[in-house]
């Protein structure tokens, strides 16, 4: 599991620093978050071939969270891409990507799907799960939390005590199942461990709110917008953006493991001050940079 930081700026991008977007690679996959301006030279830049994306999550539909969307999905058209890309945001995504599709109509096209997102599981496979909560923006905006699927494994000490015969029933109980065996019920619990699987949260252009710690709960890694420093308080209010300070909180709450701070305003020239603004609340916090790789 690798993520990338492919853009860490806000609404402008500075010399430095992109439009909004995090990639996330899992199992031969790519998971996109937002996809702003200039997400295909980023990708490049990372080395990274688009069709490996199959996901796109769009917190809201500003500009500078989405405006790379239609060059993206015409370069995938291109490249022969043979998947279906799904695409998740608020309400009203299916209506507006259809809309983009048309505006830059081409030969080259793809099949996709765009999913109107509210709130819950949003995206089920045997590997992992993707919820969805609503956050407090000035329009609809939606954070994401990448669930991975617990992980069993099976104790084969416990095994050969009961006398369980390797095959069908060692796989059962591999699945959850309880098995009947010598007259006797076995539980999966009585025969294996359970891993937790690690969960990355995804919030941004989003005041403080407990949307945020809920999906951040217990994260291994909390990716949350700090676009001012604290000296800057009231226009985050004004704006409906959040101090670092504010981000850092949250990840206390949500007692994640490791805070990384994106869409910086321009006017930081170094997003230095912010991590530190941060880790004045919770120390584990770093201000991600542009092509940052970060193995879990």
């Amino acid at each position: 599991m690798e993520l990338i930081f492919l853009g860490t700026s806000c609404m402008q991008p500075t010399k430095q620093r992109n439009h909004p977007g995090v990639l996330l690679l899992y199992k031969g996959e790519g998971i996109l978050f937002d996809c702003g301006e200039g997400i295909q030279r980023q990708l490049r830049c990372a080395g990274v071939k688009p069709p490996i994306i199959t996901k796109i999550l769009l917190s809201h539909w500003h500009g500078d969270h989405v405006l790379g969307l239609p060059g993206l999905m015409q370069t995938l058209g291109a490249s022969g891409y043979s998947s279906t890309l799904h695409i998740y945001g608020p309400k009203g995504t299916a209506k507006n990507v259809d809309i983009l599709r048309k505006l830059f109509a081409g030969k080259d096209t793809i099949d996709y799907v765009a999913h109107d997102v509210v709130s819950g599981e949003i995206v089920k496979t045997e590997d992992y799960s993707i919820c969805a909560e609503q956050l407090k923006h000035t329009i609809p905006c939606i954070g994401f939390a990448f669930v991975e699927a617990e992980k069993r494994k099976i104790l084969m000490t416990k095994i050969k005590q009961l006398k369980i015969p390797a095959g069908p029933l060692i796989g059962r109980l591999q699945r959850g199942e309880k098995i009947s065996h010598l007259g006797k019920t076995v539980h999966p619990d009585d025969v294996s461990s359970v891993t937790q699987g690690r969960r990355i949260a995804y919030a941004t252009d989003t005041r403080p709110c407990s949307n945020v710690v809920k999906l951040g709960k217990y994260a291994d890694i909390l990716i949350l917008e700090s676009t001012y420093g604290s000296e800057l308080a009231d226009k985050a209010q004004e704006h409906s953006h959040m101090t670092a300070k504010e981000a850092a909180q949250l990840a206390n709450d949500a007692q994640a493991k490791k805070l990384y701070l994106v869409h910086f305003s321009p006017r930081y020239k170094n997003a230095q001050v912010l991590e530190e603004d941060a880790r004045d609340v919770f120390d584990n916090t770093e201000a991600a940079e542009d092509l940052m790789h970060v193995k879990l």
